[in-house]
């Protein structure tokens, strides 16, 4: 039985939910392998991965530009460097559960362990293939490094696979896949009983609304723009807060000061986004890859808020410029944004259609085919 290994770290829930995927699409079609899911920083250092998730997490929800500088610093210069060492060092704790699973076959949703591996491969240390999947619509050079030891790179557009190219890593490593998605998102949903599950009308304009989850990122500037989304006339709106608590409280009392409760439906922790996407017309939300992804899958156009700098922003730069997407900046309104689109239906229509030309709603299987069918046959 062949073995293989799928890494992830938890900063951010995109690398999970793309691992995720593959583990799933995996053990389902292809039983005869051995798959395993692990957190590589919480394996190598349980502390470590403990204060860095943490201070990622703070820094993202209290001083995203930190976040911001810190992203654009770690591209290059000295503290690029100083992540690369690191990572070599804690290749050595990784190395003993490669040589206890022994496995031929690598996937890496995050650069540190597509950097340890590749370290430990180019020192002859393992000889399994790696493939490293960047869970991003803009490619950063930390998922570079190492690349002389990796077999594979799955990216999500055509011009991340020019800018590889550009590094020097050969177009036959370069697949454009897009990100792996769970496969509910290619169900066909009876979109009545959805809408009447929620006591919503079919035909009304429904908005999805993620608030930006448990950083409740930009809390005052989601709120402003929640607060404009419930007094906007003949729409709906689903909101998700997430498991932010104090978030769904500040919505629920917006939605009670309104009255706005037959078009308003608040929701904490959901397991329905592929059901409450399918039923929706435009969605408002951060930027991450995961839920952009979903997005498009979904042919939702998106009303971009709150990116965190760094790779939110080049994302949201990304979606404008292929016409799928509306950055809100500070001193933008979203009700004026809300007017040009409903009273102008092709524009809608212009960008439903452009998220066909970004979607890749079989990346999974794609991925795992060319992965498992072609070159790691039992």
């Amino acid at each position: 039985m062949k073995n293989i290994l799928i890494f992830y770290a938890s900063y951010g829930g995109g690398h999970l939910n793309a691992a995720k995927s593959i583990y799933e699409y995996i053990s389902t079609q292809y039983p005869e392998y051995c798959i395993s899911l692990i957190d590589c920083m919480k394996y190598v250092n349980k502390t470590i991965e403990k204060v860095t998730t943490t201070a990622y997490k703070e820094a993202a929800k209290k001083a995203p530009w930190v976040w911001g500088r810190i992203y654009n610093d770690a591209q290059k210069g000295p503290l690029a460097h100083l992540s690369t060492r690191s990572n070599k060092i804690l290749a050595i704790k990784l190395l003993k559960l490669l040589r206890e699973k022994q496995p031929d076959l690598i996937i890496s949703t995050h650069p540190f362990s597509s950097q340890m591996c590749s370290y430990l491969k180019r020192k002859r240390k393992i000889t399994a293939k790696i493939a490293t999947i960047l869970t991003d619509f803009a490619p950063h050079d930390q998922w570079l490094v190492g690349s002389s030891s990796t077999d594979y790179y799955f990216v999500a557009n055509s011009k991340m696979k020019d800018y590889l190219k550009n590094t020097g890593i050969e177009e036959n490593k370069i697949f454009v896949t897009g990100i792996p998605l769970s496969n509910r998102f290619l169900q066909h949903y009876n979109k009545k009983e959805i809408f009447e599950s929620y006591g919503l009308d079919a035909n009304k304009k429904t908005i999805l609304f993620f608030g930006g989850g448990e950083f409740g990122l930009g809390k005052t500037r989601t709120f402003e723009v929640f607060n404009s989304l419930v007094s906007y006339p003949d729409i709906q709106i689903i909101a998700i807060s997430g498991k932010n608590e104090k978030m769904k409280m500040k919505f629920d009392e917006l939605v009670a000061e309104h009255n706005a409760q037959d078009y308003v439906k608040v929701l904490e922790f959901t397991n329905q986004v592929p059901e409450l996407m399918s039923i929706s017309d435009l969605i408002v939300t951060k930027p991450g890859g995961m839920t952009t992804t979903e997005s498009l899958a979904s042919n939702l156009p998106m009303i971009i808020i709150n990116p965190i700098p760094g790779q939110e922003e080049e994302n949201a730069n990304f979606l404008e410029e292929k016409g799928v997407g509306i950055w809100l900046k500070k001193e933008d309104s979203i009700i004026d944004i809300l007017d040009k689109l409903f009273s102008s239906p092709s524009t809608l229509l212009e960008m439903r259609e452009n998220t066909k030309l970004l979607a890749h709603p079989n990346s999974t299987q794609e991925i795992c085919s060319i992965l498992l069918q072609n070159n790691l046959q039992c």
